[in-house]
Order: structure tokens, then C-alpha cells, then sequence
């Protein structure tokens, strides 16, 4: 369990970029270097994690955590990821706008920008070789990348999903047979406990601020499809007015620049709206936000493969596996190069980067460190 938390803590300090370069990574490490599972496990799981409500890339570190060691080992990876994001966050709230809009904090968030362009590209060019072997799953991913440059939002990207899904279980069908698989199952304990939280905690809200702070955050995680973006809205109708726009604007421009999983946005949120006890109120609205997801992928992440071995929806994630590598496609150009290359310059830094992780094989770390300089140098230019 060290081991695990180890591993995982060391990336929670260097994942910057979002849910997408999260996945890159994630594949890097544990596919690549570790060789923990191979892509076809990996895509499965990334693409459960696509269908569930929650922290996606969160959800996909918590599944590898439990494929190594089980319930400890996922909770070890949930914990390792996301601590050093919950320390930042903390610490910004702390010194909240002394630090965020300063110019040398601002210059080292644009270069772990760019690192992040470099990140997600590797990650979608090595998935898009791996699951984009066919001319049909080809078109899935282009028409996937299409449909979310066009139209982006989360009503599109469902709808994407579920469509190529269809195809995918239609024509996408393993050819060779196998054994007739058992039928699929849930773990109904983790799956029995969302449905009473969900249900029960905003009757007993009342009893306690810190209850009903559990439960706002718990229902905002609930409805959470499609990353930690999509978090806004719903915990900016949490706040309403117990928070002003400054400091709520604060937050999330600081959890898009911190690494880790931008879930942790509630930590900072909890931390503002209990000002008796804003420790406290961090972990308790970093708890509540997280719990959801993780309780749902736990109810069929068990029986996953067994579940996956079924022609059909083995059809069904093949056609997925293709739109996560348009998703990435799209995530890639907005926002990540978009809000990263804004001048030539950041394009050329761009391509040194490519160069020094696939050619000269530089750590990640070390990447980080350079792309770290290489922004705050870039502020004097």
C-alpha cells in the first residue's frame, strides 16, 4: 500500500493539465514504464470511467489502486493523487490572491501549459494506435473529435458516447468465440450506500453545517459528467451568495493551475464557506465531492471484465475506446493548446518537449522542472 501511495503521490505533485493529460500520465506510468496492465485494460477502464458520473481521471487512478491491491490499494492511489492538490489548495486559500495574481506565478502556469500540450498529444497519438486499428473506429474517433469541437459540452459528449456505443456493440463485435460469459453482477454494498446518501442526507442536512455542507458536495458529485469543468455550475448554485464571485473565481482559476485532479476546487470552496473551522469544512467538501464516483465505479468494477467479455458491449467499448481518442483529440486543441500556445514561441517549446520525453526519455519530473523554468523565463521575453 506504500508502494502505491508512493507512486501516486509522486504524480499528484507533477499532473498538471486536466482529466485528459491526467490519463496521459496515467498511461505513461503505469502502461509503459510499470507495466501494471496493457492498453486494452487500460482503455476499459478508461472508458468505464467515461460512463459514470464523477472525477473521471480520478476514477481511472482509483481503479488502478484497486486492480493492484484492492479497496486499500484504491484508496491508497485516491489519497496519494489528490493530497498534494488538497495541500495547494489549502495553502492558496490561505494566501489567496497574494499568490494567484502574481505575474512569476502566472508565467510558471504557462509553461506546465505547454507541458500539458505535450502530454495529452503523446497520450492521444499512443491510444489512437491502439484503438483506432479499423476505418469504422477511425471514423468514431474523427467524428467523436468533430462533434465536440463544434458543439462543446456534456450534453454532446453523452450523446456521442452512447451513440458510438451502439455502433460498437452493432458492428464491432468480437469475431472469435469464447466462453459463454456468467452473467454480471454489481457489488451491491457500494451501490446500496450512494443510493442511501443520495437519498437520506438532504433530510438530515439541517441537523449540522457540516452535514449539510457533506451533502451539497455530495450531490454536486453525483451529477458530475464529464470531468471537473463541468463542476462549475454546480457548485457555483452551492454557493449562491455565501461566497463572492471574486473568491469563487479565485478557486477555480486555482485548481485549473495546481496539479492534480481540479475536483479539489472543493476543497478550496469548503475551506472559504466554513470560516469557524475551514480545515475542517476543506476535507469534509473534498470527501463529499470525491465519494460519489468512487462509490459507483466500486459497485461494477469488480465484474468489470466479466461484463467486458460480453460480445456486445465488448463491440460497445471498442466503439468507446475510439471516441475517448477523439475526446482527447478535442480536448487537446480546446482548451489545452489553446489556453497554452499563444505565440511562436510557446509552439517551439512545444516541440522540445516532444523531443525530450520521447527521444531522450527525460523522466517526468524533470519535465516539469524544465517546462517550470522555461515559463518563468518566457515572463521576461
Amino acid at each position: 500500500m506504500l508502494s502505491i501511495f508512493k507512486l501516486f503521490f509522486l504524480l499528484g505533485w507533477v499532473s498538471f493539465g486536466g482529466p485528459a493529460a491526467h490519463i496521459g500520465y496515467f498511461r505513461q506510468t503505469f502502461v509503459e514504464k510499470l507495466k501494471w496492465l496493457d492498453d486494452h485494460e487500460y482503455g476499459q477502464i478508461v472508458a468505464l470511467s467515461q460512463f459514470l458520473p464523477g472525477p473521471g481521471s480520478s476514477q481511472v487512478g482509483f481503479a488502478l489502486g484497486y486492480k493492484r491491491g484492492g479497496l486499500p490499494g484504491a484508496c491508497a492511489a485516491f489519497l496519494g493523487f489528490t493530497l498534494p492538490s488538497v495541500i495547494i489548495m489549502i495553502g492558496l486559500a490561505l494566501l489567496a490572491s497574494h499568490v494567484t495574481d502574481s505575474s512569476a506565478f502566472q508565467n510558471v502556469v504557462h509553461g506546465l501549459k505547454l507541458l500539458a500540450v505535450v502530454v495529452v498529444a503523446d497520450a492521444a497519438w499512443g491510444m489512437f494506435k491502439n484503438f483506432c486499428k479499423r476505418t469504422l473506429t477511425v471514423g468514431l474517433c474523427v467524428g467523436t473529435a468533430i462533434a465536440l469541437l463544434v458543439a462543446p459540452s456534456i450534453t454532446t459528449q453523452i450523446g456521442v458516447l452512447v451513440l458510438v456505443a451502439m455502433v460498437g456493440a452493432h458492428y464491432l463485435k468480437p469475431t472469435t468465440t469464447s466462453p459463454a460469459p456468467q452473467s454480471f453482477r454489481p457489488s451491491y454494498a457500494p451501490l446500496a450506500l450512494f443510493a442511501v446518501l443520495l437519498v437520506t442526507l438532504p433530510f438530515i442536512a439541517t441537523f449540522s453545517p457540516l452535514i449539510d455542507l457533506f451533502n451539497d458536495f455530495y450531490q454536486a458529485g453525483s451529477l458530475v459528467f464529464g470531468g471537473g469543468h463541468v463542476v462549475l455550475p454546480l457548485l457555483q448554485n452551492i454557493v449562491g451568495d455565501n461566497l463572492s464571485q471574486d473568491a469563487f473565481l479565485t478557486g477555480y482559476a486555482a485548481a485549473q493551475a495546481v496539479p492534480g485532479p481540479m475536483f479539489t476546487f472543493a476543497t478550496y470552496i469548503g475551506y472559504e464557506l466554513m470560516p469557524s473551522s475551514p480545515l475542517t469544512g476543506a476535507l469534509v467538501a473534498t470527501l463529499a465531492v470525491f465519494l460519489p464516483g468512487f462509490l459507483l465505479l466500486l459497485a461494477v468494477l469488480k465484474n468489470w471484465q466479466m461484463l467486458a467479455n460480453m460480445p456486445r458491449v465488448a463491440g460497445a467499448l471498442s466503439g468507446v475506446n475510439a471516441a475517448v481518442v477523439g475526446l482527447l483529440l478535442a480536448a487537446l486543441y480546446q482548451p489545452v493548446f489553446l489556453s497554452a500556445v499563444l505565440q511562436p514561441l510557446d509552439l517551439a517549446l512545444v516541440l522540445v518537449g516532444f523531443f525530450l520525453m520521447k527521444q531522450l526519455k527525460l523522466p517526468i519530473i524533470w519535465l516539469v522542472l524544465t517546462f517550470m523554468l522555461a515559463g518563468f523565463g518566457l515572463g521576461f521575453i
